[in-house]
C-alpha cells in the first residue's frame, strides 16, 4: 500500500490571538454542538484526528481583555462530548503531568478510551507557568529537567495501571454468577521519586488497549521523554533540512530504546490560507496579521521566549535584537527562522502569534496539496499537524477544497480502515 499521510488539526477552546475578530469568524467555543459539528466535518473528511492543546491559566490582563490566547474548557468533559458526536474521528487532549495523581489520569483517560471506542490520545505537556502551579497549592514549578523526571514516571505508572486490568477479566457472566476475575487483576505497587500508587485500575481496557500518547518537545529533554513514550509526535519544523535531521534524530533516539521508526508518526505543524488566486491567498494572510494587536503579540511572544519583547523598541529590526537572555533558546530559534524576512520585533511576533512560526501554505487549493506533497515526500514527515486560523471557516475549507486532491493524489485515505486511533495511525504507515 502506498504511503498515506496522517492529518491532525489542533484546537483551542478560546481565542487565538486576534483571529476570532475576523468577520468570518463563529465565537461559540462554549457550545458543545459547535464543536461535534466541527468534529463531524473532520470525521467525513477522514482525518486521523481531532487534538485539543489546553492551558491552565490566564496568561496576563492585556492578553485576556483583548482574547490574546485562551483556554476556557477542560478538555476532558469535552473529549466525552465529541466521542459522542463521532465515531470514528480520533480525540487528543492536554493534560499536564506536574500536577495530577497517576491514578486518576489513568481512570479519567482509560474510561475516555473505552467510551469512545479506542479513540483516545493523551498529550503530555510538563507546563510552562509559574502560574499554573500556584492554581494547584504549588510555589512555582519544578525546574524543566524534574518536569520530565516527573512526566516520565506519570506515564510509566499509567501504563502499568492500564495494563494491571487484563481485557478478558472482564466476564460479566450471568449463569455463573462472574463479573469480573480477580485473578487476571495485577495488584501493582509504583513507588517512584515522585508518585507512589497501587492497582488494579478499576476501567477495562478499550478497543486499542490504552490511550495513545502524543508530545510536543523539541529541546534535549523533550527528546528523551518522546523517544520513550511518544507515538505521536507534533514539532515546529520550518524547512526540509531541519524535519530530516529532526526525523533522523528521533529514529535514533528510538533504535537506542529498542522502538521502530513506525512506532511513532513525527507530525510537524503546518498553517494552511487558502484563496481563488495566490494573491487573494496573500491578501486573506495580511489581514489575519492586522487582526493582532501590537501588546498581545508581544507579550504572547515574550511568554513563548521567555524575554520580555515589551521592553525594547517594537521598531527595532530583530536581527538587532540581543538574543543572549534568552531562558529556553525559543527566541534565537525564532531569530534564525526569520532572518532573512528583514522584518522588525512586533512583525516577528506577530507573525509568531498566529502561528508558531510553522510553515505556511498560501494559495490555491492545487498549490497548497503541491506543497504538502512535496512536504510529505521529501521531508521525511508522516502527515501533519494543521494550525487553524479563522474557525470554522478555514477548516471546512481544507476539507472541502484540498483534501479531495490529497485523495485523488492517493496519499490520503479515503476511507477509514479500523475504528480506533491506533487504527489511523497504522493505515499508510511506513
Amino acid at each position: 500500500m502506498k504511503r498515506q499521510m496522517h492529518l491532525i488539526p489542533v484546537m483551542q477552546t478560546g481565542p487565538l490571538v486576534g483571529s476570532w475578530r475576523h468577520p468570518e469568524a463563529e465565537i461559540s467555543f462554549l457550545d458543545g454542538g459547535w464543536w461535534g459539528s466541527i468534529a463531524r466535518t473532520l470525521e467525513a473528511a477522514k482525518f486521523d484526528a481531532i487534538f485539543f492543546a489546553d492551558a491552565l491559566t490566564f496568561y496576563n490582563d492585556e492578553m485576556t481583555r483583548k482574547g490574546g490566547d485562551i483556554y476556557l474548557l477542560d478538555p476532558v468533559p469535552l473529549a466525552a462530548s465529541v466521542a459522542q458526536a463521532t465515531t470514528r474521528l480520533g480525540i487528543g487532549i492536554t493534560i499536564s503531568s506536574s500536577f495530577l495523581e497517576p491514578y486518576g489520569v489513568a481512570r479519567a483517560l482509560g474510561t475516555l478510551d473505552v467510551l469512545s471506542k479506542g479513540r483516545m490520545a493523551w498529550n503530555v505537556v510538563t507546563s510552562v507557568s509559574d502560574q499554573e502551579a500556584q492554581r494547584f497549592g504549588k510555589p512555582k514549578l519544578l525546574p524543566k529537567d524534574e518536569r520530565y523526571d516527573r512526566a516520565d514516571e506519570m506515564v510509566e505508572s499509567c501504563m502499568q495501571l492500564w495494563d494491571s486490568f487484563a481485557a478478558d477479566a472482564y466476564l460479566a457472566d450471568r449463569k455463573r454468577g462472574e463479573f469480573i476475575d480477580p485473578d487476571k487483576l495485577k495488584h501493582i505497587e509504583y513507588i517512584g521519586k515522585y508518585f507512589k500508587t497501587q492497582g488494579p485500575l478499576t476501567v477495562p481496557p478499550s478497543a486499542q488497549g490504552r490511550p495513545m500518547i502524543m508530545q510536543a518537545g523539541s529541546s534535549e529533554r523533550g527528546r528523551q521523554f518522546a523517544a520513550r513514550w511518544a507515538e505521536i509526535l507534533f514539532t515546529y519544523q520550518r524547512t526540509e533540512a531541519s524535519m530530516k535531521a529532526f526525523r533522523a534524530d528521533m529514529d535514533q533516539r528510538m533504535a537506542h530504546l529498542g522502538r521502530a521508526p513506525e512506532d511513532c508518526a513525527i507530525l510537524p505543524s503546518i498553517q494552511v490560507i487558502i484563496g481563488e488566486t495566490e494573491r487573494i491567498a496573500e491578501e486573506k494572510r495580511q489581514y489575519l496579521y492586522s487582526l493582532v494587536d501590537d501588546d498581545v503579540a508581544l507579550a504572547r511572544t515574550s511568554m513563548a521566549t521567555g524575554v520580555d519583547l515589551t521592553k525594547v523598541s517594537p521598531h527595532q529590526k530583530l536581527t538587532d535584537l540581543d538574543v543572549g537572555t534568552g531562558s529556553t533558546g525559543a527566541l534565537d530559534v525564532m531569530v534564525n527562522a526569520m532572518a532573512g524576512d528583514n522584518l522588525t520585533v512586533v512583525e516577528a511576533a506577530r507573525r509568531y502569534s498566529v502561528n508558531a512560526l510553522c510553515p505556511e501554505l498560501i494559495g490555491r487549493p492545487e498549490q497548497v496539496a503541491d506543497q504538502m506533497q512535496q512536504m510529505f515526500e521529501q521531508w521525511g514527515a508522516d502527515g501533519f499537524i494543521l494550525s487553524p486560523h479563522v474557525m470554522p471557516s478555514s477548516i471546512e475549507e481544507f476539507a472541502r477544497a484540498v483534501v479531495p486532491l490529497l485523495q485523488e493524489r492517493g496519499i490520503f485515505r479515503e476511507d477509514y480502515e479500523g475504528t480506533t486511533l491506533r487504527d489511523h495511525l497504522k493505515q499508510g504507515s511506513r
